[in-house]
């Protein structure tokens, strides 16, 4: 007679306690006799004999790239070899490797039903540092999901379609959502457009109401299956969906003929729960399912674009998972000790300190960030520079309002105003208290990229930084599509030299 294994027996067979080498994920499905069909991951392995590429980055610099791969078989990313090629210069996540062999790689996303937000509609990709971590204290480095960043691959090979069984688990920064549609990592439309309900069916994380919720105010975990975000069979809310409250989450969702499941527990600690086991969702066109294939990461089925998250690993599988094998999934993922790390590098800003930024730019460096009424720009001062002026110029450094583990910079002569981006132009603006004003108004120190004071990154947008063009402020990209993302003199551009403040 079968038994379910305890947590602790799953635990023991994670960490590789019954033989010579520590399962991985992927082994512990293909154990379950339902193997991983596509296993994405930029912090580790998902096999234990896997040593290929993890992913690939792009440096802004000259455009060249390189992959990424494990330490060691089985193990956790070389975050050294990408810190060591980005040295001095931007970087995106280019391609996120599919570790199964089946080449279903995740790529930049093409235009959709929503177009993207790049010139040639495709999605924005994401900055290489946006979300750094620990595995077992090894650094690694995950993916940061700002709106408008997307991956996709909709010619993937040995995913369910139909009414086809499969089962699939992500692992998230349970703090990093909002309402936007859609973060979903899953199945989806090969043809990037909205082609009815049941088209897909992806794991979603976040806060967004308009289709369906779980209890409490959010964030959670629900099922993408297009036209509708469900928690359970009712179109509307499952009340046994709870509010998450973990940094890192394991979001687990499963299909297959007039069944489904959500379960999800916390990555750090534990078991997983179930919130949902039941009949497919009461409204016409889930039962059966018409699932297409494609997979998706950070956008939803028809590429839409506004939603944000933070993605360290997941994978998808070929039939219908058991408990048991989750919950030894979930053990795996227990025992991988995920972990917070720095968010900020360089030379330290004092929390409550007053500091002026000096631009490094030669020929204005005798410019400092400053402010007229609620413009952000740059203006020559001085010491014998009048006291409005000086005022201006000056910035108290806060504990960032959107993540303490950044910054946020307090107008010296309005308090309560403090900078932010809005539409990626830096603006002096009150407080109104909202999540998105606090994580707009948040911003990541590192050192400087030409190599003087600090470059100042947004918290929400990696890939933009303080920057001065025109002698204006704004949140800039390395290349883009404003004028203000020119990749000229941009390393320059973005290093400020931070001062004792004037005021």
């Amino acid at each position: 007679m079968f038994s379910r294994p305890s947590f602790a027996q799953a635990y023991a067979v994670a960490l590789g306690l019954a033989g010579t080498v520590a399962a991985g994920p992927c082994d512990i499905y293909a154990s379950g006799g339902t193997p991983c069909v596509a296993a994405h991951s930029t912090t580790r392995a998902l096999y234990s004999s896997y040593s290929g590429s993890l992913y690939q980055v792009k440096r802004g610099s000259d455009g060249a790239t390189t992959n990424i791969s494990p330490l060691s078989a089985g193990g956790v990313a070389n975050a050294g070899a990408q810190d060591t090629f980005c040295a001095g210069t931007t970087c995106l996540i280019t391609i996120i490797y599919d570790q199964s062999g089946r080449n279903n790689h995740l790529t930049q996303a093409p235009p959709g039903g929503f177009s993207g937000p790049e010139a040639n509609g495709y999605d924005n990709l994401a900055s290489a540092i946006g979300a750094p971590v620990t595995l077992n204290g090894q650094k690694a480095y995950g993916v940061f999901i700002s709106p408008g960043t997307g991956y996709r691959n909709n010619a993937v090979k040995g995913t369910a379609t139909g009414d086809g069984a499969e089962g699939m688990y992500a692992v998230f920064d349970g703090t990093h959502y909002n309402g936007g549609c859609c973060f979903d990592y899953g199945n989806a439309e090969v043809s990037s457009r909205d082609t009815g309900n049941g088209h897909m069916e992806a794991i979603y994380f976040g806060d967004n109401t308009v289709w369906g919720s779980g209890s409490g105010n959010g964030p959670w975990i629900m099922a993408d299956l297009e036209n509708g975000l469900f928690s359970g069979s009712s179109t509307k809310q499952n009340t046994g969906d709870p509010s998450i409250t973990s940094r890192f989450i394991t979001a687990v969702i499963k299909g297959q003929p007039n069944q489904w499941a959500i379960r999800g527990g916390n990555s750090a600690s534990g078991g997983l729960s179930t919130y949902y086991n039941g009949a497919r969702p009461n409204a016409a066109g889930y039962n059966p399912m018409s699932k297409e294939g494609a997979i998706i990461l950070g956008i939803g089925g028809d590429n839409s674009v506004g939603a944000q998250g933070t993605f360290y690993e997941g994978v998808m599988t070929s039939g219908y998972p058991s408990d048991a094998t989750e919950n030894s999934v979930q053990a795996n993922i227990v025992a991988a000790k995920y972990a917070t790390t720095s968010l900020t590098s360089g030379p330290a800003l004092n929390v409550g300190s007053s500091v002026s930024l000096r631009v490094t730019t030669p020929n204005f460096d005798t410019r400092y960030l400053a402010h007229t009424g609620s413009t952000v720009n740059t203006q020559v001062v001085s010491s014998s520079s009048a006291t409005a002026l000086k005022q201006q110029a000056s910035w108290t450094v806060r504990a960032g309002l959107g993540n303490s583990a950044c910054f946020s910079f307090e107008s010296r002569d309005t308090p309560g105003s403090f900078i932010r981006h809005y539409n990626f132009v830096l603006q002096l603006s009150a407080s109104d208290g909202s999540k998105q004003f606090n994580e707009d108004a948040t911003f990541c120190p590192q050192a400087g990229l030409n190599g003087q004071g600090n470059s100042i990154r947004a918290w929400g947008y990696p890939t933009r930084y303080f920057r001065h063009f025109n002698n204006l402020g704004y949140a800039a990209s390395n290349g883009g599509v404003h004028d203000f993302d020119n990749a000229n003199s941009f390393n320059n551009d973005v290093s400020f030299v931070v001062n004792t403040g004037f005021a």
